[in-house]
Formats: structure tokens, C-alpha cells, sequence
């Protein structure tokens, strides 16, 4: 069990494979074009004004790189291999050794608190079929 203690600016999680602990930045992004995802790998100012200092990922300070796009693909990309200061692009040729389950993105959908139920559309009526 990890209890966490702090914050780390370079660690979003932790996960152990193969009794290796292994620490997980984690990225998001639903900027899409030219048929790409581009994922900012950065952090201009975190939560306050910017004041003209960009954090680039160190990889010496992760594992690996989990990132999640608009359309459900993933990626888990060694550290190592993470080029660029600022932005990778994904869904090209580049990374693809890096897609998680390649043709089989997560359902995406509107959030729910109950996991287990499909999706309804929150305007039907009680006893309508969608």
C-alpha cells in the first residue's frame, strides 16, 4: 500500500509491475489536428498567473508518461522516449509501439456515479425507451 505524504510536481501515481514500483506522470488532451493529438507536456505557472517560466518534464524524475485523449485512446510511454519541450504529438507513427490496446479506445460519454448502468439521456422520461 502507498500512503501519500506531500505533493510531488513530477509524480502523478504509482503503480507497481512486476514488484518494480513505477512512477506515472499523467497527461490529458482533447486539442486535435491534422489528424493528431497534441498533448502538452509542460506547465506554464500551475494555477497562478504566468509569469513567463515553462516546467518541462524531466525524465529522470518519472517513469513512464500515461496519456489519455479526447477519443479514449491511451498511450504508456517510457520516459526515455518523451521528446520535445513542450508538446508531443500522438496518433501518428511516432509513438504508436505506445498505444494501449490500438483500435479499442475507452467508452467515452458522459460521467456517471453509477459505473455499472449504460448511459441514459438525462432528458427522457421515466419509462421511455432511448
Amino acid at each position: 500500500m502507498f500512503l501519500p505524504i506531500g505533493h510531488s510536481k513530477h509524480v502523478d501515481l504509482i503503480t507497481v509491475i512486476d514488484n518494480r514500483v513505477v512512477q506515472v506522470q499523467v497527461k490529458t488532451s482533447t486539442q486535435f489536428r491534422k489528424n493528431r493529438w497534441e498533448v502538452t507536456v509542460c506547465t506554464r505557472g500551475g494555477n497562478r498567473s504566468w509569469n513567463g517560466l515553462v516546467k518541462v518534464l524531466d525524465p529522470s524524475r518519472y517513469d513512464r508518461l500515461f496519456v489519455l485523449v479526447g477519443d479514449g485512446r491511451r498511450w504508456w510511454i517510457p520516459s526515455s522516449y518523451v521528446a520535445g519541450g513542450s508538446l508531443i504529438v500522438l496518433g501518428g507513427p511516432k509513438y504508436a509501439e505506445y498505444e494501449i490496446e490500438p483500435g479499442q479506445p475507452l467508452r467515452v460519454g458522459p460521467p456517471s456515479l453509477d459505473s455499472a448502468a449504460p448511459w441514459r439521456d438525462s432528458r427522457a422520461v421515466k419509462g421511455d425507451a432511448l
